[in-house]
Parts: C-alpha cells; structure tokens; sequence
C-alpha cells in the first residue's frame, strides 16, 4: 500500500495505521495454519529415531489387528524359496513398501533349504534392521512385533495372489502357500491379481510382476477398478471366507518374481530393490564377530592382528546338475583351474585398482566329493570346516549358511557361480561394501567360461 505525502498530521496518521494493519493481516496469513493455505501439500513428518514400536499399539497381540494403528497402513507377504532367494523376496517386500508409503511386517526365515528341524530364524537377528531402518530412512516391523508367536488365535486376512497370475504355465494355477501361514495362525482368502500386474509375456515361464503395477494396488482407484469385477477368489480354508484384498494389510503371497523393467533384475546395477533395499541389508554385529572368528581360524591368523584381505569363493553344485540336461557332470561344472583362472583375475584387479595384496583365497561350496576338496587344498586354498568347529552344535544349523554368506560378502574380491542367487548377492554386497573386484564363472556346457 502507498500513501502520499500529506499536509495534515491526521492524514499522515491515518496513512500510518492502515499500512499497519495491511502488514499485520499479510504475515497472519505467512505463518497461519495450513487450514488457511489449503493449495499447500506439508510432507508427513517422521521421527529422526526409528523405532518400530511407533508403529503398533504395545506389546505383541493375540490377535494381529488389535495390535496395529489406525493411522498406518501396512504391508506384508511370505517365503518358501529358500534363504537366499527369501533374502531377495524381504527387499523387494521393503522396496515395494517404500513406494506405497506402507510399514513392512516381515516374519521369520523358515528353514526349507536347510534343515526342516531348523526352527525359524528372526530376520533382525541376522540382519541389521536398525541400521537398515536409517539407510532407507523407513521404519520396519517384524511380526512377532506384532502378534504374539505362541497365540492360538486364528485371524482371517484376505491378500492379492501374484503367483497365481505370473505362474500360468502351471496346469493349476493357484496362491503360492507357504508354512508361515499356520506359523502365524493366518487364515488367508485369496483374491487374484489382475493379468496387468505381469512384467514378461504370458507365453514365458517364471514370468514376473512389476513393482509398480503390484504397488497400485495399495491405492484406492486401482484397488476399487481391479476389484470391480469379481475376480478369481479362493476361500480361506478354515473359516471358509471369501475376503476382499485388505487395505489396512496390504497383503501378497510371494514377492520373489517381481522387477521392475526386466526379469532376474538383482542380477543388474540398476536394480532399484537392490540400490534402495538390498545393499542396505547389513549382517549384525554378534554375525560378523561370529564369522569372523570362524575366518581368523581358517586362514590361521593368530594374536590381535587383522584379517588379511582375501577372495572369497562360491561354488555351487549340488542341484545345479539337473541343468547339466545330459552333458558329463565333469564337463558341465567349471573346473578347479578354470575358477582359479577367475580368481587370479580379481587378485590382479585388487593388486592394480586398489593396491592390495589378496593372497589368501577361502573357498565355500556344496560339493561332497573328497577328492574335489582335496583339488581345493592343492591350489593353496583354505575353508571353513563346520564339523571340526562344531559350529551346528554351538550356534545352530542355521549358521553355516550364515558364515559362508558373511565370509563371501567380506571378501576383497569375490568369484561366484553365475546362476545362483547366493553368488549375485555376494557379487553384489562385496561391490557395494568394498569396491571389490568380482567375477561370476559361467557353466553349463564344455567350456562354457573360456574368454
């Protein structure tokens, strides 16, 4: 507002006082409440400190709802793929958790490639969950957060089945079950997920779903569009309810074929499940000194000095020679040499790249043939003997596989198995933690990795 200069002392005053009151309604409305500025879109605010129990009502529950906030949205899904590919199934959950702005319910690793007596392992006993929670500045819960692991209680819960969809090579397609389910005591009714939700052409088998389109569903519009029609539903199989998808539980059962432009993507640098989730999944500490002791041993380092640098080595067999399709086992599985070809590779990058000397190499591998070992000692090599340390015995048969992922993932360099999924994550993490040097060794055929 502008006044003109005036003559009179009371123009002059009444001049002072309007531009007073102009002024004092303008910074009113700067710092009113959003209720006056309603175009103006306010982040959500989270705590600096992420603690899980933010996000539920207190302790553990009988039933799983009474235990969950109102104001906060969820999402869960399970495994039964084994631990490695169930390490994978847990970040794409978390990924798609973080792009539906959800909290994550994670239950427990389940020992289907282990030792079916292996009881269940918590997944923030073997990973840091702290520590991941500030990595990707979101807050996680663990089920037996949530619902107490001795109730009886069933609870009914109705959740999309993608593997239904991407699975229609299958005579009978159907939901991807999975033992957790009566570990939590879950009565699931399943609804199919719309065919759009696929990643790769009907035609291919494993085909995938997209983050994406499975992360739509999270939403009101896609949700109430896709549930429209009636879609393929499956009662739940005890109470015999035929739910819709919850929305307060977003729910799937099986997260592992999902990408987000191409299959097999934790394969790839770009993946955004690994860059976001996965390279944030650290051991925890009481891990890495477990692990740490089982290596000093083995490479024989004694006193309070360091662990010297080393190359770790994965070496997958065991079912793998069901996709030898025919070829000698002898001729299909790289040789010692050809992998030792590999690993004086990544000794030479080491050496030029990063000044270091990676003379000690630690192999870790299913194979059982005495002889192979035996080819294995010959180079000079060295590995952790479970059964001398007795490691089953004092930690629990879990923590061999355990010990071989961590001793992987700490190598200054690594060689893996292309294929499997243990060597990728290890590729992956030794890239990611340590600017390593790593190379997958190819297979299959005679010579297969001759480059």
């Amino acid at each position: 507002m502008f006044c003109s200069k005036g003559r009179k002392p009371s123009l002059r005053a009444i001049c002072v006082a309007l531009t007073a009151v102009f002024l004092l309604t303008f910074s009113t409305l700067l710092l009113s409440p959003s209720r006056y500025r309603l175009d103006v879109q306010r982040p959500p605010a989270h705590p600096t400190i992420f603690d899980s129990q933010l996000y539920v009502q207190g302790p553990p529950t009988q039933r799983f709802r009474d235990n969950l906030r109102n104001d906060t949205k969820y999402i869960t899904s399970w495994t039964s793929a084994g631990w490695t590919n169930d390490v994978i199934t847990y970040g794409n959950l978390i990924y798609l958790a973080l792009i539906t702005d959800r909290i994550p319910i994670i239950p427990k690793f389940l020992s289907t490639h282990i030792d079916p007596s292996a009881p269940p392992f918590v997944f923030g006993d073997v990973i840091d969950v702290p520590r991941l929670s500030r990595a990707i500045g979101a807050h996680l819960l663990q089920w037996h957060e949530v619902k107490d692991p001795e109730s009886q209680v069933l609870d009914d819960l109705g959740c999309w089945s993608v593997w239904e969809t991407v699975q229609q090579h299958k005579d009978i397609p159907e939901p991807r079950q999975s033992p957790s389910l009566n570990l939590l005591k879950l009565d699931i009714s399943w609804t199919r997920t719309p065919s759009w939700v696929e990643l790769t052409s009907p035609s291919k088998q494993d085909n995938h779903a997209s983050f994406w389109s499975l992360a739509s569903l999270g939403f009101p519009e896609a949700r109430e569009s896709s549930l429209r029609f009636p879609p393929t539903n499956h009662p739940s199989p005890h109470h015999h309810l035929s739910l819709p998808p919850d929305d307060h539980v977003l729910c799937f059962d099986f997260l592992y074929y999902v990408s987000a432009h191409r299959t097999w993507e934790w394969e790839l640098d770009y993946s955004p499940a690994w860059r976001f989730v996965g390279q944030h999944m650290r051991w925890t500490a009481r891990m890495e000194r477990i692990a740490e002791t089982h290596v000093r041993r083995a490479l024989d380092v004694m006193g309070d000095g360091p662990t010297p640098p080393y190359v770790s080595i994965h070496i997958r067999h065991g079912d793998f020679s069901e996709q030898c399709e025919g070829v000698p086992i002898d001729q299909c599985f790289a040789s010692l040499p050809v992998i030792a070809r590999r690993v004086s590779e990544v000794q030479d990058e080491l050496r030029t790249r990063k000044g270091i000397d990676a003379t000690h190499v630690l192999m870790t591998s299913d194979e059982t043939d005495p002889e192979w070992w035996d080819g294995v000692r010959a180079l000079g090599w060295t590995w952790v003997d479970y059964e001398a340390e007795n490691t089953e015995e004092v930690y629990g048969k879990w923590y061999p596989v355990f010990i071989d992922a961590i001793i992987q993932s700490n190598g200054a360099g690594f060689v893996g198995t292309r294929g499997s999924t243990m060597s990728t994550l290890a590729s992956r993490r030794v890239q990611s933690w340590h600017d390593g040097a790593t190379r997958l060794v190819r297979w299959g055929t005679p010579g297969a990795d001759d480059h």
